[in-house]
């Protein structure tokens, strides 16, 4: 699976277990529609490994920590799964020691899916995976989403009560061969080991070296890269531009290309295409400029207009393209870059410029992947496809998700 991609799960009951070359600290938390806990009794760890229909399973060391989610038992009011890991050493983190989930049939362990969240660095707990519920089906979704507060931070923005410790975290929990004994009942469950005096965590995750956000101004993305949507620790989401734009590699030679958007749901199932053939998609949530026939003149060529707000649930990732209508390749083309802008302010966001050329005549210039959480993350893709309309992207891009 890649980040955001999402199966149908073929069984009622599944084991999703958690893999790296440390020993990592695996939980899940049930959640409700507004994505909280309804109790502390709602995480479920080692020290508190069972809940309704959730439970999470110790591998005593010679085998990888689980949660085991039986779809049939779970509450009604209940959504969403969430499968997160931390390493056992407190305050170590991802980089170099990226873990991998395995989505399991519960009844025969046969594999379903597996997970790698990529471009890990200083990330001390990851949302793996979560199982969801969506139009009475249950599915599951990698994820990837980093903190750099440990699982505090991860259960603290689920509405876990965190205790602070009274003594330094570093504090051993009971043995871990032992941690599928239920302990004793307890008011409130004790969290893992976490870095001491750890704040609480703001109302958007924390993004880790692989995820950068804009609280710093405007953020320039090289190809692979990702920037979360996020200023202040609030979503961006208000009226954006992607404007698109590039310059004929020699002097006196008009090349015609392209820009589009294509909207994609849940299951990478193409929603729309929007381009200079079909100026406005999705009830007018996204519109396009027009199309320029030369890429001649200063600033963007062709701009998207994207209204995050107003864009229906059922649309949760975009892929902008760029292609050459016209025939020619992009080693014919000088310049070529992605931009997003605040469209209220004209504010520039992200810049992604592509540096590389292929002779292709098609290119996927970056994705928008509504997150979990609700967020939005841009990543620059920079990958090149032999295709000269936007009907030829759509199967590559969905890939590309």
């Amino acid at each position: 699976m890649t980040p955001g991609s999402n199966i149908p799960l073929s069984a009622a009951r599944v084991t999703v277990d958690v893999a790296a070359p440390v020993r990592l600290d695996v939980s899940g938390l049930l959640l409700t529609a507004d994505g909280k806990v309804r109790s502390d009794d709602d995480f479920i760890f080692y020290n508190q490994p069972t809940g309704q229909g959730v439970t999470y399973r110790s591998g005593g060391g010679s085998a990888p920590d689980a949660i085991v989610v039986d779809t049939s038992a779970v509450p009604p009011g209940i959504e969403k799964i969430v499968v997160t890991a931390s390493p056992d050493a407190a305050g170590q983190t991802f980089q170099g020691i990226e873990p991998t989930a395995t989505i399991r049939n519960g009844d025969d362990n046969s594999v379903l899916a597996t997970f790698t969240p990529p471009q890990l660095g200083t990330e001390t707990a990851l949302v793996i995976v979560e199982v969801y519920l969506r139009n009475g089906a249950w599915k599951a979704r990698a994820v990837g989403q980093g903190y750099s507060n440990g699982l505090a931070g991860i259960a603290t923005d689920f509405g876990v009560t965190v205790e602070e410790p009274a003594a330094p975290a570093q504090a051993a929990p009971p043995p871990r061969a032992q941690a599928a004994t239920p302990p004793p009942p307890a008011a409130a469950p004790t969290m893992p080991a976490a870095p001491p005096a750890a704040p609480p965590a703001p109302p958007a995750p924390a993004p880790g070296t692989g995820k950068i956000n804009l609280d710093k101004g405007r953020v320039s993305l090289q190809k692979n890269q990702t920037v979360s949507l996020v200023k202040g620790g609030q979503p961006v989401l208000s009226q954006v531009k992607m404007g698109l734009g590039w310059e004929p590699a020699y002097r006196g030679k008009d090349i015609d290309l392209d820009a589009s958007v294509i909207a994609y749901g849940p299951q990478r199932n193409h929603i729309d295409s929007c381009y200079f053939g079909k100026l406005s998609i999705v009830n007018g949530a996204i519109k396009h400029s027009g199309d320029n026939l030369t890429g001649e003149g200063g600033g963007d060529d062709e701009v998207i207009v994207v209204d995050l707000g107003r864009l229906p649930q059922e649309v949760s990732g975009l892929v902008f393209t760029v292609n050459s209508f016209s025939g020619q390749k992009f080693t014919e083309v000088a310049k070529a870059y992605c931009r997003l802008i605040d469209a209220a302010s004209g504010e520039e966001l992200v810049r992604f410029d592509l540096t590389g050329a292929e002779s292709q005549t098609g290119v996927m210039m970056a994705k928008l992947i509504r997150q979990y959480s609700g967020e939005w993350e841009m990543t620059a893709i920079g990958d090149f496809v032999k295709s000269r309309t936007v009907r030829g992207m759509v199967k590559p891009a969905a890939q590309a998700l």
